[in-house]
């Protein structure tokens, strides 16, 4: 191996400014890697088969390791070993045209980023030098250590595992004509959700074939072998069949091995070179036909089996992530990086390939790079009902508008893991069906449905955060008390919108049947600690909880909610029949400005209720009935979006995307909440209440969930959480006095 020395770097391509080390040309690449195999004006090879094709798929395996390796070394941080054992299969994939590669596997990010280097996406980010790639490499504004929203050319986050496979769903189902490989580590095919969604999804959508997942079966986790290590090849293709894989295919490394490695997961690098080439164009043609499967139809997966860390600086789970004695200047790590040298002219035609796959940068083609054309809702049927007239059931109200938009926007999807019938939305379920093979009037199933009901929360929160995020419309709705089981991809997205270079329809959620309606069901269905979840994100700046006092409340919450771009809405409603206390003015009102004041009496000295929620209502009006009678004002201010409440500088909002920066001033909060005594009341976490108790300089207390139990009525359960009217006259009376 060579370096080049300042003086001759200028005869380097320009982009190869900060690579350290350059090799000798390899075997017979004047004859095959000269010209570059993807033609001027072509978006792929001509043929898998074709040796300069096969030649050159090897140099981009190799250009890939060298990449992730160098630029994990220079900041002695990072994973690279679990890409290193798939190159081959990831630049198969883009000397064949495809582009839109997802990942379940946060830590495969160093490769990725090297993708979009090699095919000059990360130009949109001022990054045209392999030094700049180093230098920003897990770096503020630069390359986070993990997928994001804010790299060109990345289709979707990746953080925790289990989650890839949702965003690969979402994008087939939006976009039929394109195919959505995704890499899964067999580490992480350990999480029970990967399997199952992809079962449900393709009961649910049959036809809808054009994911890819592409299983890294290299033998590690993390930090130890993998769970699935000691299957037989026999034994994968059987698991993979079982789980409803039509196609297999698998290439295994160990087949080529010319080298006697031991163990059955072998490092390709070490053959012969005939025999990495042998390799790669199995490889290759296997790609291609897996492709070509998953875009005609059958539900495939790709397999390669080769050893973690194949080509990089250890192997095995020894690869996985960098220390700080893996410098640059560590020796082996200069070893692993000469080996993987490649010369100068071998760049450039890696280079050419990259940015001529798939039509040009992965930036300027991939579909999250546009919006996606959505459809004008028009006007939506929206019901006022008198304020203090029958109770309605919020949920209902709001059922009847989820349905409109369905109906207008066909890839609206609806999705709830416990069944909407039970929330009090089953007319959603009547209007756009539920999605199911069987075909069924009496349970509103059919199988062109626009309700996807899965038993899985991940599954719910996933296909819609993941439709959500490629630019669809889209409702999750949950219990409460389960939703805690969706929100990890749920944040995923939400920390991905806040950041992401273009807008998006919001998330929204519909949580219902909230602790309080659920006492028979005892803790099991009472949860409400799910909501401090929400009022630490909210300071995030882009995640709004709502809280709809009714009916009247919970339609224009929605409808606002409809009308957002990348950000987290929560609407948490009762499925109960409630009084009406507010009209669709107030909740703008409310929603403009964080609350509302719902009621107001004066007297000698003044508590105000600061309330979240609709239930926890009625204990709130009691309290103020009496203390009335004693001559003591009372106010009652409904609290319907607490995001509004916190000041400016609490909460990170200037640095989101589709920036919101609504908040209150101090002389709106004062008319809000200024009184004698404050007390905040919620049938949720106090935690909810903090923007109002941080501002206020009243005496203050706070009443809210403490824990669970079964009980016959949510007045009961009220009762064990001390959120009865008693106690708070009782409280209120001591804050005056």
């Amino acid at each position: 191996m060579t370096a080049i020395t300042p003086k001759a770097s200028s005869a380097l391509p320009e982009f190869a400014e900060g690579i350290q080390y350059f090799g000798e040309a390899l075997p017979d690449f004047e004859t095959y890697g000269a010209t570059p195999a993807i033609e001027s004006g072509k978006v792929a090879i001509a043929a898998p088969t074709n040796p300069q094709a096969v030649y050159q798929t090897l140099l981009a395996a190799d250009a890939l390791r060298y990449l992730t390796l160098q630029i994990t070394g220079s900041k002695a941080s990072g994973h690279p070993g679990g890409f290193a054992s798939q190159a081959e299969a990831y630049a198969a994939l883009v000397m064949l045209g495809y582009k839109n590669i997802i990942t379940e596997v946060g830590h495969h990010a160093p490769g990725f980023y090297s993708a979009m280097f090699l095919d000059r996406s990360l130009e949109d980010m001022g990054i045209s030098t392999v030094q700049q790639l180093r230098d920003r490499f897990r770096e503020k504004h630069g390359l986070l250590g993990h997928l994001s929203g804010y790299i060109p050319g990345i289709l979707a986050p990746a953080g925790p595992l289990g989650q890839g496979q949702h965003f690969a769903m979402a994008a087939a189902l939006l976009h039929r004509d394109k195919l959505f490989p995704f890499t899964l580590g067999d580490g992480g095919l350990g999480e029970p959700y990967i399997m199952s969604s992809m079962a449900h999804f393709n009961t649910a959508y049959p036809s809808v074939t054009n994911f890819l997942p592409v299983l890294v079966w290299n033998g590690y986790s993390q930090e130890h072998h993998s769970m699935v290590s000691l299957k037989t090849n026999a034994q994968m293709t059987a698991y993979w069949q079982g789980n409803g894989f039509e196609e297999v295919v698998l290439v295994d490394a160990k087949e080529f091995d010319d080298q006697n490695q031991p163990g059955d997961y072998v490092d390709s690098t070490i053959f012969s070179f005939t025999q990495r080439l042998a390799f790669t164009q199995a490889v290759l043609v296997a790609v291609d036909k897996a492709a070509r499967s998953a875009l005609g139809g059958k539900l495939t997966v790709f397999i390669i089996k080769q050893l973690k860390g194949a080509g990089v600086h250890a192997k095995g789970a020894k690869s996985h992530n960098l220390y700080p004695k893996d410098t640059l200047d560590a020796p082996h790590i200069i070893t692993a990086l000469q080996k993987r040298a490649l010369s100068p002219a071998a760049w450039q035609t890696v280079r050419t390939n990259a940015e001529r796959a798939g039509g040009g940068p992965a930036s300027k083609t991939v579909v999250t790079e546009f919006e996606l054309p959505l459809p004008d809702l028009g006007t939506l049927p929206l019901e006022e009902y008198a304020v203090g007239g029958e109770p309605k059931v919020s949920t209902t109200a709001m059922g009847r508008i989820v349905g409109a938009v369905g109906q207008k926007d066909p890839n609206f999807l609806v999705t709830n893991a416990d069944g909407n019938e039970a929330s009090g939305i089953g007319n959603i379920n009547q209007a756009l069906k539920i999605i199911h093979p069987t075909t069924d009037d009496l349970y509103n199933q059919a199988p062109n449905g626009q309700v996807y009901e899965p038993l899985s929360e991940d599954a719910c929160a996933g296909l819609a955060v993941g439709l959500s995020l490629m630019g669809a419309r889209t409702l999750w709705c949950s219990y409460e008390s389960f939703a805690i089981n969706g929100l990890p991809i749920w944040q995923t997205v939400i920390q991905a919108m806040a950041e992401l270079r273009r807008p998006t329809p919001s998330t929204i959620t519909l949580f219902t049947a909230g602790a309080l309606e659920q006492g028979r069901n005892g803790w099991t269905h009472q949860r409400p600690e799910i909501e401090a979840y929400f009022a630490s994100m909210m300071r995030n700046g882009n995640v709004f909880p709502v809280f709809p006092p009714d009916a009247n409340s919970t339609q224009v919450c929605y409808d606002w909610a409809l009308t957002t771009k990348n950000k987290g809405i929560v609407i948490t409603a009762s499925k109960s029949p409630l009084p009406i206390r507010t009209t669709f003015a107030q909740t703008r009102q409310g929603l403009e400005e964080g609350a509302v004041v719902l009621h107001e009496i004066p007297g000698g000295k003044q508590v105000v209720f600061a309330v979240i929620g609709d239930m926890t209502l009625i204990p709130v009006f009691e309290a103020a009935a009496f203390l009335e009678t004693e001559g003591i004002g009372v106010k009652i201010v409904s609290v319907i979006n607490p995001r509004r409440l916190y000041r400016p500088h609490d909460v990170a909002w200037d640095t989101c995307s589709e920036a919101d920066n609504g908040f209150i001033d101090d002389a709106k909060f004062a008319e809000l909440f200024a009184g004698d005594a404050l007390i905040g009341v919620t049938g949720g976490v106090a935690s909810m209440l903090e923007p109002i108790m941080l501002r206020s300089n009243s005496k203050r207390d706070t009443f809210a969930w403490k824990r669970g139990e079964t009980t016959a009525s949510a007045g009961e359960l009220m009762a064990f959480n001390g959120l009865t009217a008693e106690a708070l006259t009782k409280r209120a009376i001591e804050l005056v006095h």
